[in-house]
């Protein structure tokens, strides 16, 4: 049978609003048309932040709590970069989803450290890195979890595994992600630095690709590109590809002030899936 049509429709602040609103995720005719209705207006918004743009930044589309089918509808309509935030689904959803050849995952969530748990922690990261078509890690904070995800990267893997640091830009104690650097001076003793220096010379697996942030509630989001773009500034030119570090920045309600900023990657969930279920 069909799938229902999408109707493209002028952009409009209201989808945002009305995504956030949903509550059913079953998987009715009436809600994939609205998956994808949403999908269609935030490419547009997307295309157009990045009009002046050099670069060919990427979408992905965070699904979070979202069941399968949604991120599969996502995908027969062309969307092939996608985002999770929790380690056990994204593993639950690859399996679902094997058969999508060109999918490329993006794990953007933190694995918390609790007292005790240290080997079921290791086994979570193992089997995260084990996804075939994993493409990135956007939440990389230490050396730490650097050397246990180089040692688990299977044997069988053709490339190296991206990694991106995750950089707390607003200070917010709640939020993780190492302190940004404003200057080459101040980089070159900074946590930032020697994480990315230890994943250049002894994570052989894994390929240091930029930067990540998450905004902030309280500080304006010129204030967290401003410190965004001082990391990238400072650590640039060594690294990178191309010797260029890549930035993910923006979300839901800032991707397309990211996009004008120079962000190569944006996570929108909200404005494609709507407002995540609480678990």
């Amino acid at each position: 049978m069909p799938h229902p049509r999408v109707i493209l429709r002028a952009p409009s602040i209201l989808y945002k609003a009305r995504m956030a609103s949903t509550t059913s995720d079953k998987a009715t005719p009436e809600r994939r048309t609205e998956l994808l209705q949403n999908l269609a207006e935030t490419k547009i918004c997307f295309l157009e932040a990045s009009k002046s743009l050099s670069h060919a930044p990427t979408l992905v589309a965070v699904s979070k709590t979202k069941p399968a089918w949604m991120t599969r509808a996502c995908y027969e309509e062309g969307q092939r970069d996608f985002g999770e935030n929790s380690d056990i689904d994204l593993v639950n959803k690859a399996k679902k989803l094997a058969d999508l050849d060109s999918l490329r995952w993006h794990f953007i969530g933190v694995m918390k450290k609790t007292e005790g748990d240290d080997l079921r922690r290791q086994a979570r990261m193992r089997e995260l890195t084990a996804v075939s078509n994993l493409h990135a890690i956007q939440s990389l904070t230490s050396i730490e979890d650097a050397d246990i995800y180089n040692s688990a990267i299977p044997a069988d893997r053709k490339t190296p595994l991206n990694m991106l640091l995750q950089v707390n830009t607003s200070g917010e104690v709640q939020k993780s992600g190492l302190q940004y650097v404003d200057t080459e001076t101040e980089a070159a003793d900074s946590p930032l630095f020697k994480l990315a220096c230890h994943i250049i010379e002894h994570c052989p697996k894994l390929h240091f690709q930029g930067l990540m942030t998450i905004g902030s509630q309280t500080e304006s989001l010129a204030d967290v590109l401003e410190g965004m773009l001082r990391s990238n500034i400072a650590l640039n030119g060594r690294w990178g590809d191309n010797g260029k570090l890549l930035l993910s920045m923006g979300m839901t309600a800032d991707f397309e002030a990211g996009l004008r900023a120079g962000s190569h990657i944006v996570r929108v969930g909200t404005g494609i899936f709507g407002a995540r279920r609480m678990k």
